[in-house]
C-alpha cells in the first residue's frame, strides 16, 4: 500500500490528484451547497421563437454528483440568479435553510457571479464585517456574504466552510474582478475559523472556447461540465483534508456536545 496517496505530498497542487470516489470529502456526512445557477444544475433551452429558457435540474448539480459519488448527503441551498444579498435577506428564510433540521457539517459557498457581474455590486473587504453584530455589516458583497457565514456559525459553530472562487476565462476585464473576489475569499478564510478556499480561479483550467465546447450548453454547463465540477470540488476538499489532517480529526463531533481536548478543535 502506498500511504503517500492518502497524506500530504510536498509541492502538490490542489488539483494534481483527481479522486474518483469522493476521497476524504467523505469525512463529512452532510454538506450544503449555497450558490446560484451553476450550483443548481441549470440548463438552457431554446424555443422555436428564439427565446431562451433556464431550468434548475438539481439532480444534475455538481452537489448531487458529489452526493452520489461520495455516498453522503448533500443539500442544494441554491437557485438560478442567486446573490448573497437575496440569500441573506429572503431566500434562505423562505426555504427553511436556517432550520435546525437542515444544519450540516460543512457548507460550500459558490456565490459572486450574479452579485458582481449581474448587479455590479461593490466587492468590499473584510473591514465591512462587524464581528459582534452581523446585522451591522456594510451593504457590499463582502458584508452580505460574511453575514451568511456568521448566521450559520450562530447555529453550527464548528461547521466547516469552503469558499469557492470563480474560474478564469479569456475575458481579462472580468478576470480582474474575479481576482478581487478570490482575494476577498482568502481574507475571509483568515478571518473566520474552520474556513478554507476552493480556488478554481488559480487552479482550475481556463474556461476558454475549447472548454466550453466540451462542457457548456449555452451560458451554463452541460451534464459533463457539472460532473467535472464535482470532481474538482471533491478533489480540492480531499487535498485540503490531507494537508490539514488535525483540522478535520473531529468533524464527527460537529453538531454534537463532544470534543477531544487533546486534538486541535
Amino acid at each position: 500500500m502506498d500511504i503517500k496517496r492518502f497524506i500530504a505530498v510536498p509541492d502538490e497542487k490542489p488539483l494534481d490528484h483527481i479522486v474518483e470516489d469522493g476521497g476524504f470529502t467523505k469525512v463529512f456526512r452532510s454538506i450544503a451547497c449555497i450558490g446560484d445557477s451553476l450550483s443548481s444544475g441549470e440548463f438552457e433551452s431554446n424555443c422555436s421563437n428564439g427565446g431562451t429558457g433556464y431550468h434548475d435540474f438539481f439532480e444534475y448539480s455538481w452537489g448531487q454528483y458529489i452526493a452520489r459519488e461520495a455516498g453522503i448527503n448533500v443539500l442544494n441551498f441554491s437557485r438560478g440568479g442567486m446573490t448573497a444579498k437575496e440569500y441573506d435577506e429572503s431566500f434562505a428564510a423562505m426555504n427553511g435553510f436556517w432550520s435546525e433540521d437542515k444544519l450540516c457539517q460543512a457548507y460550500i459557498m459558490a456565490l459572486g457571479v450574479n452579485d458582481l457581474f449581474g448587479k455590479n455590486q461593490e466587492v468590499g473587504t473584510v473591514e465591512d464585517i462587524n464581528i459582534d453584530n452581523r446585522f451591522a455589516n456594510k451593504p457590499t458583497f463582502a458584508g452580505y456574504y460574511a453575514k451568511i457565514i456568521q448566521s450559520m456559525k450562530t447555529m453550527q459553530p464548528k461547521a466547516m466552510f469552503f469558499l469557492m472562487t470563480m474560474p478564469r476565462t479569456e475575458d481579462e476585464e472580468k478576470n480582474k474582478k474575479k481576482g478581487e473576489h478570490a482575494e476577498l475569499l482568502y481574507r475571509m478564510a483568515d478571518f473566520f475559523d474552520h474556513t478554507y478556499v476552493i480556488d478554481l480561479y488559480q487552479y482550475a483550467p481556463v474556461y476558454d472556447a475549447e472548454f466550453r465546447r466540451n462542457f457548456y450548453l449555452g451560458g451554463h454547463m452541460n451534464p459533463a461540465g457539472y460532473i467535472l465540477t464535482a470532481k474538482m470540488v471533491m478533489s480540492y476538499i480531499d487535498y485540503i483534508v490531507r494537508h490539514n489532517p488535525e483540522d478535520f480529526a473531529q468533524v464527527g463531533f460537529i453538531g454534537k456536545p463532544y470534543y477531544n481536548a487533546k486534538v486541535k478543535w
